[in-house]
């Protein structure tokens, strides 16, 4: 009787042997099961943390805007590029600096299209390759502004230049923004035009190296003269209580001197200078911003608020 329950033993031995073998090795050889396609219904029932589907248009395309900061400072871009963006699915990264940095933005690759205003030099540019060409946006006008006393009786003057000597011949204080923008350049031209050449060396001639809203604040704090732009002057008069208009009257149209009109151009970067540019989307942006929609909103822009626009649709002769 022994025998037959040693077989048996060693049988149930066995058998339990290979039924944990089964129980270690089952679960790991199952094949994972293929998760069902997703359907309407679990899309919309998505949590949080599902991955989003990919807009029909796809993420948005990134333009870089060389500008001065005459266009930023005024309020124009925060009123009519939101416009751009949505209508052709894009983000306009804006750099607002001086004519000059932006045009060497431009030449180092570093902006796909340039907003700015400094004539002769805007053809410079686009004559030695770095720009594919340059057309026309708005324009407005400079004025120069100083303090209600007035030291140099400059009040009235039809011509800039007439009023620089005027400056230069009472000493009084005037600010530059020298900082090698539109708006210094202009500067240099009509300092030019009045015979003269203002450095350093004279004490009454100083030279900020900053932008348009810096210079007009600072020449607000110590009571002195300086050229600016009409159109920032205006966004910024309920910050600079102590300066007045005092050359280019109170409108571009009663402003009497010619060389005061200060034109602004577009220019897409080439992309035979530069490969890598955005030639697609800095297209569709010249083509947004002289569009007769466009245009209409920038010569509307300011009017309801200073009673005049801020600028001018097209340009006016280059002087």
């Amino acid at each position: 009787m022994a025998k037959p329950r040693l077989w048996r033993d060693v049988l149930v031995f066995v058998l339990i042997v290979m039924l944990a073998a089964c129980g270690a090795v089952g679960p790991a050889a199952e094949p994972t099961a293929t998760p069902p396609a997703p359907t309407e219904e679990t899309n919309a029932n998505a949590t949080p943390t599902d991955t989003p589907e990919a807009s029909p248009a796809g993420e948005p395309r990134v333009l870089r805007l060389a500008t001065t900061t005459s266009t930023a400072d005024s309020g124009l871009l925060d009123a009519i590029l939101p416009d751009f963006e949505q209508q052709n699915n894009a983000q306009v990264d804006v750099v607002a600096v001086g004519t000059g940095q932006a045009l060497t933005l431009g030449e180092n690759c570093d902006a796909d299209v340039l907003l700015v205003h400094a004539r002769q030099r805007e053809d410079e540019f686009v004559a030695n390759g770095f720009g594919a060409y340059r057309r026309d946006v708005m324009y407005n006008d400079f004025v120069i502004v100083g303090p209600a006393d007035d030291p140099a009786a400059i009040q009235g003057m039809a011509l800039a230049a007439e009023a620089l000597e005027a400056i230069a011949t009472n000493e009084s204080t005037f600010m530059s923004r020298g900082d090698d923008s539109g708006t210094h350049t202009k500067e240099k031209a009509l300092w030019q035009k009045a015979g003269l050449d203002p450095g350093p060396a004279m004490e009454w001639y100083k030279s900020l190296g900053q932008g348009m809203g810096a210079t007009l604040i600072t020449a607000n704090e110590q009571l002195v003269y300086t050229l600016t732009d009409r159109g920032t002057f205006l966004a910024m008069r309920g910050r600079l209580p102590d300066l007045t208009v005092l050359v280019g009257e109170q409108s571009i149209e009663d402003n009497q001197d010619p060389t005061l009109r200060n034109p602004y151009g577009v220019i897409p970067i080439s992309a035979d200078h530069c490969p890598s540019v955005q030639a697609d989307v800095s297209e569709e942006f010249i083509a947004w911003l002289t569009s007769s929609e466009t245009q209409q909103k920038i010569g509307e822009f300011g009017r309801d608020t200073y009673g005049q626009p801020l600028f001018f649709p097209g340009t006016s002769p280059a002087t």
